[in-house]
């Protein structure tokens, strides 16, 4: 793992401005994501998605992965979204909005696999390799409850993530406190499930980059790996946040020196504990402290 590169940003660019599209692949971001949902007018709509489809046929369409929001998968949109671009070689995942229930993330299988093989059959098992990464987003109490589920729901789901700006409204929270529950309830949701630590949903003030640090400490004391980006000045100020400290990379090191050298649980001189999990969190400490180096 000390080699694999993790993902720490994932920046939003609207579908419907291909401009700003090519300014997101330049932008330092590790992953840009194609917004069909929030960041298109219902008028461009159409557009957004044909830009994008045209984007997704070239099998390289930028330095980094795309993946795409498609439209609320409780809406008339979703569906055409998943079918015009789930077999497009240049598509790397799916990002889908207001995910409540793993019958909305087998839908959205089926759909894929209509875009794959053309005969999709209700009910039927899908194909792993017929479905693209899936990214469910929980921005509902539904959600939240539902987060296991969601994230065991299908082979292909690949990562979970919270939305909070609608979360927020729905549970009528005004404040940090009352979503500490379903930012921990996501993180151990992923864990539970074998997937990557969700990344912090958006910060909202681009301009605020001293609350967006404070913020990504927290997220970062909470579990969260990384986060999603409005805004490429948001990026270093991400980056830096989850990148380990000289300290915390050379704890890691000793950490996995002592694992290579007793397979077994062991402590180190300094009375630290080191099992299985504590080796497999020092080597994702590892692989983030290559980032740095490179």
């Amino acid at each position: 793992m000390s080699g694999e590169f993790i993902p720490l940003t994932w920046l939003y660019a609207p579908g419907d401005r291909p401009d700003v599209v090519g300014k997101a692949f330049r932008s330092g971001a590790d992953v840009v994501i194609v917004d069909l949902e929030d960041a298109v007018a219902p008028e461009r709509k159409t557009y957004a998605l044909s830009a994008t489809a045209e984007l997704l046929a070239d099998p390289r369409p930028g330095p980094v992965p795309v993946h795409v929001r498609v439209n609320a998968l409780g809406g008339p949109l979703a569906g055409t979204d998943v079918r015009t671009l789930a077999a497009l070689p240049g598509l790397a995942g799916l990002r889908l909005p207001k995910t409540d229930s793993a019958a909305d993330v087998a839908r959205v299988a089926g759909w894929a696999r209509e875009a794959s093989t053309g005969d999709a059959v209700p009910g039927a098992a899908v194909p792993e390799d017929a479905v693209p990464g899936l990214y469910p987003l929980l921005e509902s109490a539904l959600g939240i409850e539902h987060a296991f589920t969601i994230a065991t729901a299908h082979t292909a789901v690949r990562g979970i993530a919270l939305g909070e700006t609608d979360l927020r409204a729905v549970l009528g929270v005004t404040g940090e406190a009352g979503l500490a529950w379903p930012r921990s309830r996501a993180v151990v949701a992923a864990r539970a499930a074998g997937l990557d630590p969700p990344p912090q949903s958006v910060y909202p003030d681009v301009r605020d980059t001293e609350g967006l640090a404070r913020s990504c400490a927290q997220g970062r004391s909470l579990g969260f790996l990384g986060r999603t980006a409005i805004h490429p000045r948001q990026l270093e100020v991400i980056e830096r946040a989850y990148l380990p400290t000289a300290r915390e990379t050379e704890a890691a090191e000793e950490v996995v020196k002592a694992a290579a050298a007793d397979a077994g649980a062991t402590a180190l001189p300094d009375g630290r504990f080191v099992d299985a999990a504590v080796v497999a969190g020092a080597r994702r400490t590892l692989a983030l402290a290559a980032r740095r180096r490179g």
